[in-house]
């Protein structure tokens, strides 16, 4: 049976070699040097982290990726696209300030950091892929313009995909606001009317004439909708929402179909962290305390790998006293064999986005641990 090189290191450190040595070395055991960097513009996938989140990985480690990749004469620059939620990252401005707040500013990385869909997340570029659930992925255009793609993920738990792994990083994380809510629901956003004034915002910018306004509130007629998501960049009173109702198989699923977008026809490679651990997305404005203790640094050319590496490495560490995942435990003593992920949020399972980037072909789900 094939399987897939997957590296890993641990967190322990010497006087001889720090932990951002120790990750120079991984990704260069790993294969990183085989790639043409080459005067090649290189995306590096990050998530900057919401204003008020922690847990976060440190721009220290983006330094590493982005001098390693100028070394061997490449362009990097840090991406990550405007979220669909209201928060401190739903516009490029508040994108970039954030980040910049958090510490991933070019003085600090080394690179710069461009926001992948734009400044209000409708710079996208549409990628055919015929899949079973997706048929054209909408990506942001400055990461479907890089060369090459390296993605940076810190691996966690994700209350709606279970964890947070190189795939969510990649599909998710590189969807523009229209690729979000087609991977959320089927791309059509409605009009919260306690929250709308009728101000017609939408109905300016809309292409379609699907926002209607009666009684001085908006609705939007989705047989007109195409989704692209200009209405909710452009509501002054967040008002305009995806709804969030396909199942979480169907969610994962389409995960993998947009990471394959992103991925395919050019070279790719991949790192998570396993540390600070936190039940929720970095997307959250706050962080609860990890659920396990850190484990290590891990690198791969393939995505499904690394990700399957990294749930049963958590998998295989003791919850932390008084986390999430320990409260829940002691309240179902009798499921003794369980998964960390699911045990911290019963209502997810992330197996099926597994399961389906393995169908599509993206990776494969048998890997070889390697350690160094």
């Amino acid at each position: 049976m094939d399987k897939a090189n997957v590296y890993f290191t641990s967190f322990k450190a010497t006087g001889q070699e720090n932990l951002l040595q120790k990750l120079h070395r991984l990704m260069k055991t790993a294969g990183f040097e085989t790639i043409d960097f080459q005067e090649k513009y290189a995306a590096i996938k990050i998530h900057f982290g919401e204003y008020g989140n922690l847990a976060f990985l440190r721009p220290n480690y983006a330094r590493v990726v982005a001098d390693y990749v100028k070394e061997l004469g490449g362009k990097p620059f840090l991406t990550d696209c405007n979220t669909l939620y209201v928060g401190s990252r739903k516009n490029a401005l508040d994108h970039l300030e954030t980040a910049y707040v958090n510490g991933f500013s070019p003085y600090q990385t080394g690179c710069h950091v461009i926001i992948g869909d734009g400044l209000k997340g409708t710079d996208e570029a549409i990628v055919p892929i015929d899949g079973e659930y997706v048929k054209e992925a909408k990506i942001g255009q400055a990461i479907m313009d890089a060369d090459i793609l390296i993605s940076l993920t810190h691996f966690k738990g994700h209350e709606m995909a279970g964890f947070g792994g190189a795939l969510k990083n990649l599909g998710m994380g590189s969807g523009s606001r229209a690729g979000k809510m087609e991977q959320h629901c089927d791309g059509k956003p409605s009009v919260n009317p306690a929250a709308c004034v009728g101000c017609g915002a939408c109905q300016k910018i809309c292409a379609h004439d699907a926002p209607e306004i009666t009684d001085g509130k908006a609705v939007i007629n989705h047989d007109k909708c195409v989704g692209c998501g200009r209405c909710l960049a452009v509501c002054p009173k967040d008002a305009i929402a995806a709804d969030f109702h396909d199942s979480i198989a169907v969610l994962n699923c389409k995960i993998a179909e947009y990471s394959l977008a992103v991925c395919k026809d050019r070279p790719c490679f991949h790192i998570s962290l396993i540390c600070d651990v936190s039940p929720n997305c970095d997307c959250h404005a706050e962080n609860d305390i990890p659920i396990i203790p850190d484990v290590g640094m891990l690198a791969s050319f393939d995505p499904v790998a690394l990700d399957q590496a990294c749930a049963d490495l958590c998998n295989q560490m003791p919850p932390i006293e008084n986390s999430v995942l320990d409260e829940n435990i002691k309240e179902r003593k009798e499921d003794e064999d369980h998964d960390h992920f699911h045990m911290t949020h019963p209502d997810t399972e992330w197996k099926s986005c597994i399961a389906h980037a393995v169908k599509i072909g993206l990776g494969l789900k048998e890997y070889e641990l390697i350690r160094i």
